[in-house]
């Protein structure tokens, strides 16, 4: 079962866990599982993905039911009025706060605007070597995405040389090797945490907020003893 964080006539919301695709697609054919399908069993009624998540993004995943909220929440989405907040562990200490300003390329090699605005929240120097370090460095950062480009908070991160710890392939191999073999850990730790934006139909003000799922908090705690 989906965790359901919000509901009502007009919309869902939805904690989506690590590793579930959003919808069907060609570029990951071993999938048999897609966020639209099981939600759609789920509540016994189709829905509408209104944006989307990386398959390795954990987090807030926002559907609408009816094709007419969908169009009035697409146009949102657009025009700016979602706020989208996310959290994320990634190598090296990060500045304390930033924001990158970095067109990105999409995927008919256009060049569009993109731009993110990050705060560190947590920095921490572990005892274990990383290459040919004696220790190893790591920040938790909270992002918050103005555009909304195709991974744009991985390229980003990537870009200022502070990738996501399991990120693939923006991120750091040796990193994502080191993860997996002394954590048993192949997540990408990136976690959409909250969603804030005005009911589409009903003008509520929501702010919708998704806990961690258990790869995030365990090594949450092992690098920062957050619990």
């Amino acid at each position: 079962m989906l965790e359901i964080l919000y509901q009502d006539e007009f919309i869902v919301a939805i904690n989506k866990p690590h590793g579930l695709l959003v919808h069907r697609t060609k570029i990951a054919q071993d999938a048999n599982e897609f966020a639209i399908q099981l939600l759609r069993d789920q509540l016994g009624q189709k829905v509408y993905p209104v944006h989307r998540l990386d398959r390795k993004t954990s987090g807030i995943l926002l559907f609408a039911l009816s094709p007419e909220v969908n169009s009035l929440l697409q146009k949102m989405f657009m025009g700016k009025e979602v706020k989208k907040k996310y959290i994320a562990i990634v190598r090296g200490h990060s500045p304390q706060s930033e924001t990158i300003d970095y067109p990105l390329t999409n995927d008919v090699g256009m060049l569009q605007e993109a731009i993110t605005h990050f705060r560190t929240l947590h920095k921490t120097e572990c005892d274990f070597p990383s290459g040919k370090f004696a220790t190893s460095r790591y920040s938790l950062i909270e992002i918050t995405p103005e555009t909304g480009r195709f991974h744009q908070i991985r390229k980003h991160l990537a870009h200022l040389r502070h990738p996501i710890i399991g990120d693939r392939p923006h991120g750091c191999n040796k990193q994502n090797k080191f993860f997996l073999e002394r954590f048993s850990m192949n997540t990408m730790l990136l976690h959409a945490k909250e969603l804030s934006l005005c009911h589409p139909v009903t003008n509520e003000v929501l702010i919708i907020k998704a806990e961690f799922h258990g790869e995030f908090n365990r090594i949450q705690k092992e690098l920062f003893q957050i619990n």
